[in-house]
C-alpha cells in the first residue's frame, strides 16, 4: 500500500543572516528523534533560506526609479517595493490596481517577484527577497547530509485560473523536478501520451499542508515514503517554455 509520512520539524529557531541551515536542521532532527533515510525529502521554506543568506532589504534605503513611480501609481503599491520587484524581474506579465504579476529572474511568473513582508521581523520597513540561487542553496544543504536525500526549497504561489495559494518548488536538488509518464500504460493498456508530473511542486504543496504560512514557525518539513530516481533536477525544469505558453 502506498503511503507517505509528512512531519513539520519542531525546534527550528528564528533564522539570522549567516546561520548554517544544515546544522540547524540536523539539530532539529535530533530534537524530533529522527534519523534521515535514503530518499527522504526535506522541504525548506524559501523564507528561512533567504534570511540565512541575508536577502533583507530596508525600504528606507530604496530610491524608486521613474518607472517604479509610474507603475506604483497604476497599481496603488509602495513605489519602493515596485522598484525592488522590477529589479528582481525580467518582464511584467500583468498589472492592475493592487496587482503586479512579473516573470522573475529565476524564470517563473509570480506576484511581486516573491518579495515578502510577512514573518520578516519587527521592523516594518524590512522586506525579504527570494534566495539568489535556490537550486544551489538546495544542493548545499543536500551535500551536508551525505547526498542521500532530496531537498526542495519551497515558496507559495497563486494560480492564474484558480483561487488560493499552493506550495511550489523554486529550488530542487537530488530528485527530479518533473516526472515524464509518457509511454507508460493506464489500467486498460492505453499509452499515456501527454502526462508529465510536476513532481517537485506536488511534494512542495504536500509539505505546505503541515508547515503553514502564518505564525506556525514550522519552516522545515520531512517527507518519507517517496520512491524516485536520484537525479540533478532543477526548478527551472518546471517553467513552461514561452513558445508553449498560450496565455502569456
Amino acid at each position: 500500500m502506498a503511503e507517505l509520512w509528512i512531519k513539520a520539524l519542531s525546534g527550528i529557531p528564528l533564522i539570522q543572516p549567516g546561520d548554517d541551515l544544515s546544522k540547524i536542521i540536523y539539530k532539529a532532527l535530533e530534537v524530533n528523534h529522527i534519523q534521515l533515510q535514503d530518499q527522504d525529502v526535506l522541504v525548506i521554506s524559501s523564507k528561512i533560506v533567504s534570511k540565512a543568506e541575508g536577502r533583507f532589504v530596508d525600504l528606507s534605503t530604496v530610491t524608486p526609479s521613474e518607472t517604479a513611480l509610474q507603475i506604483a501609481q497604476e497599481t496603488h503599491k509602495d513605489p519602493r517595493i515596485v522598484h525592488l520587484v522590477l529589479q528582481e524581474s525580467v518582464a511584467i506579465s500583468r498589472k492592475a490596481p493592487h496587482v503586479l504579476i512579473v516573470q522573475h529572474r529565476l524564470g517563473f511568473v509570480s506576484a511581486n517577484a516573491g518579495i515578502d513582508q510577512s514573518n520578516v521581523g519587527e521592523n516594518r520597513e524590512m522586506v525579504l527577497l527570494l534566495p539568489e540561487n535556490p537550486d544551489a542553496s538546495a544542493e548545499r544543504i543536500r551535500q551536508a547530509f551525505d547526498n542521500k536525500i532530496g531537498v526542495i526549497i519551497s515558496d507559495s504561489h497563486g494560480r492564474p485560473f484558480r483561487l488560493g495559494n499552493v506550495g511550489v518548488a523554486i529550488g530542487v536538488a537530488g530528485l527530479p523536478a518533473l516526472v515524464d509518464l509518457r509511454g507508460q500504460s493506464d489500467l486498460f493498456g492505453y499509452e499515456l501520451r501527454i502526462s508529465i508530473q510536476g513532481y517537485a511542486d506536488l511534494i512542495a504543496s504536500a509539505a505546505h499542508l503541515v508547515c503553514g504560512e502564518g505564525n506556525e514557525g514550522l519552516p522545515v518539513v520531512l517527507i518519507r515514503g517517496l520512491t524516485y530516481t536520484q537525479t540533478n533536477g532543477r526548478a527551472n525544469d518546471l517553467n513552461r517554455p514561452p513558445e508553449q505558453d498560450l496565455y502569456r
